[in-house]
């Protein structure tokens, strides 16, 4: 693997302490020591000294969430999600990524999406439908929106409309790029998908975002890449916030622990949106590792290929929500919600907000 010298440094670095290992959400929910950072500098500097293969620690890139738990956590300041990032692309650049990614990268091949492609759904259907006239603000769904949270998709799509704000939402969406770069990193192939997507953003004045990961990477990433978006950028818990007396929201007797999503609570550090939502249909009851510090709670990505995994995930969020006495977890992301909503602990069960505000 031709690892940059920033790369390099920083696996020769995070080597020699396990003060990250208890905010790994991966490495908790398995119980192995190889799914903490520290485990992956070592194996990554194994490949890097050619005393062992690279495919040898394949799976064990893969294995990484690039949650960015460690790196906040890191008081020596370095940061294994970039070399975990540049291992997939290397992976990816010398033909030896795992069967079940090469399987993802064959769907985008085929239908412009990491998911398997199946029939969409026909309420979802319905609402693109709606609003497919072109106006001024596009209502960017998300790839994990459409295909694996479409049931909610639509409810979000419904509470857009109850904010009397008229928008567009495209027929067939282009990728972000998030998908991508989760997959194989900062590659010619995940920036042409981001141009391509640039494209659509800026038919428009304004976008709303449904998933923080597609807002995440054009706020951070398309900057780094010289990649301009002159829409006025909103997320969809943001823009509901801020229209929240439209909606005329019904007090509920529910005590609701909010759930950043590592995007939203680390990357773009956009958390009171969310609890001005929670507040406002019930009480807000805060999980231990909120805002900065959140856990995830799940990845759509990931759960292609690690299913259980992703579960054990997801109850152990929603176990977090029940100790600090929550009804429900409220979520606002797609791709943890595709996850979490079939899942419950000690009687909390996830909620999106859509869910809350319309039910």
């Amino acid at each position: 693997m031709n690892f940059t010298e920033k790369a390099k440094k920083h696996i020769d670095s995070c080597r020699f302490c396990w003060m990250c290992r208890h905010i790994c959400p991966i490495g908790n929910a398995t119980g192995q020591e190889r799914n903490n950072a520290r485990a992956r500098a070592i194996c990554l500097s194994l490949v890097m000294r050619g005393a062992e293969n690279p495919e040898a620690v394949a799976d064990n890139v893969y294995e990484c969430a690039l949650c960015g738990a460690c790196v906040k956590e890191c008081a020596t300041g370095w940061d294994p999600v970039s070399f975990t990032l540049e291992a997939r692309k290397e992976l990816a650049m010398e033909g030896k990524l795992p069967s079940y990614i090469e399987k993802l990268l064959d769907n985008y091949e085929k239908s412009g999406s990491v998911y398997a492609a199946a029939e969409e759904n026909s309420a979802l259907t319905e609402a693109k439908k709606r609003h497919a006239n072109k106006t001024d603000t596009l209502f960017l769904l998300s790839h994990a929106a459409i295909y694996r949270d479409a049931q909610d998709t639509v409810k979000s799509v419904g509470l857009l409309e109850k904010t009397g704000i008229k928008f567009t939402v495209a027929e067939k969406e282009p990728s972000s790029g998030a998908d991508l770069r989760f997959l194989i990193g900062d590659t010619g192939e995940t920036q042409e998908a981001a141009r391509n997507c640039t494209e659509l953003l800026n038919e428009y004045k304004t976008v709303i975002f449904l998933n923080p990961d597609d807002a995440k990477i054009v706020v951070r990433e398309y900057k780094e890449w010289g990649i301009d978006v002159k829409a006025k950028l909103f997320t969809f818990t943001s823009f509901i916030a801020d229209n929240l007396d439209k909606l005329k929201v019904k007090r509920k007797k529910l005590k609701i622990a909010p759930q950043d999503p590592f995007a939203l609570g680390r990357e773009l550090e956009e958390t009171e949106p969310l609890r001005k939502i929670a507040a406002a249909a019930g009480t807000l009851n805060e999980m231990l590792n909120n805002r900065k510090d959140t856990f995830m709670a799940a990845s759509a990505i990931m759960a292609e290929y690690m299913p259980e995994v992703m579960k054990t995930v997801g109850e152990g969020r929603l176990r977090d929500s029940a100790a600090v006495g929550a009804d429900a977890m409220l979520t606002c992301s797609p791709s943890e919600h595709a996850v979490v909503k079939d899942l419950a602990f000690d009687g909390v069960k996830a909620i999106s907000v859509a869910e809350l505000l319309l039910d």
